[in-house]
């Protein structure tokens, strides 16, 4: 049976005795071939998930490589760079995507759909919209998604290294799969799920048009491909954790509204609060009787997106803004703000972090 093809990376050396020592001690990589036996200006190495190929006077760069490990400090006595005889840079990375730690920049930000943000196409041929185009300093991702066509999605099984991740489904219906939760669960308008930290998920079929918002925390992480694990796989520990943080799969037909903590208006909680441990709150906001009031609150981050309706957005020391469905703003933290002259069909998507935050009525 003939072997399979074998890739390489070529790089160069002035004097092949120089890197020989370098490569397979400091870097502990396994000398494979090496010619002539007289004279030796090749050699080949094996080790950390590659093969190198040295060749004095190659016609290469010398490159940049990095090499992932979450013990750095016993490897190549615990250096973080280092540079081989033959000029070849090497960077200890870690291999295990962690979250970065972002303080967020807060700012008053309005955007409204009637600006003709544009849609760029994201990952498995999705459109993206950015809702919050400054991300706050890169704390907060929170995009408008949609999938024109619907029908199958070309996803692949994948988990994301986020803080906090919400897919709230706005119109039509998506099929996903999540690890441990069973087979394909089906999202209809108004439904939504937390994406734990790690959580394997595949996005199955969409209906036509389908749209929904998502929220990642921070702005940038790490998505990483699972190509040995399939979905579905079965219904786990309902109580198991991803990084402190529960699956949870709010359903807009089994909610319950009560009164919100705004007057004027009525809410149902989706659970995330709880299921995050109080890292986010998720509630979904409709205009009932009675007169609103200006308020403050002391979240971190506080997004709001407009599902339907109209309303008039006022900030002090801002001009007021009148919203309608598809429109999002951040208010910071501090800031008196008020809703006014909503509609009767008004409803309001809003996401806090923390969860457990406190709002003042002016």
């Amino acid at each position: 049976m003939p072997q399979p093809p074998l890739a390489e990376f070529l790089l160069p050396t002035d004097e092949l005795r120089d890197d020989l020592p370098f490569f397979t001690k400091t870097l502990g990589m396994r000398l494979e071939t090496i010619f002539p036996a007289d004279d030796p200006s090749v050699a080949s190495f094996s080790g950390h998930g590659i093969r190198l190929r040295i060749e004095k006077g190659a016609d290469a760069a010398p490159g940049h490589l990095r090499i992932l490990t979450d013990d750095p400090d016993s490897f190549a006595g615990g250096a973080r760079e280092l540079t081989a005889p033959n000029g070849t840079r090497i960077t200890l990375a870690p291999l295990t995507p962690q979250v970065a730690r972002i303080e967020t920049q807060h700012e008053f930000a309005v955007r409204r759909l009637a600006d003709e943000a544009p849609w760029v196409i994201g990952r498995a041929g999705m459109h993206y919209r950015d809702l919050i185009p400054s991300r706050l300093g890169g704390s907060i991702i929170a995009s408008h998604i949609r999938i024109p066509d619907g029908g199958p999605v070309p996803d692949m099984v994948h988990y994301h290294t986020v803080g906090f991740q919400l897919i709230f489904c706005y119109r039509g219906w998506v099929d996903v799969l999540y690890e441990d939760q069973g087979d394909v669960m089906r999202l209809h308008a108004g439904d939504c799920v937390t994406q734990p930290p790690g959580i394997r998920h595949r996005v199955v079929e969409a209906s036509p048009n389908i749209e929904v918002i998502e929220i990642g925390v921070p702005a940038e992480h790490v998505t990483t491909i699972d190509h040995d694990f399939t979905l579905p796989n079965g219904v786990g520990d309902p109580n198991r954790e991803w990084d402190g943080q529960t699956f949870v799969h709010h359903t807009k037909d089994a909610a319950t509204w009560t009164p919100f903590r705004l007057p004027g208006f009525t809410a149902r909680d989706t659970g995330i609060t709880k299921g995050t441990k109080g890292i986010a709150g998720i509630q979904v906001v409709r205009r009932a009787e009675g007169e609103t009031r200006p308020f403050t609150h002391d979240a971190d981050i506080h997004f709001t997106f407009v599902m339907e309706g109209t309303m008039t957005l006022h900030a002090d020391g801002h001009a007021p803004r009148t919203l309608e469905a598809g429109d999002g703003f951040v208010i910071p933290p501090g800031l008196q703000a008020a809703y006014r002259d909503a509609s009767a069909d008004l409803e309001l998507l809003e996401v806090a972090l923390r969860g457990d935050y406190t709002t003042t009525l002016r």
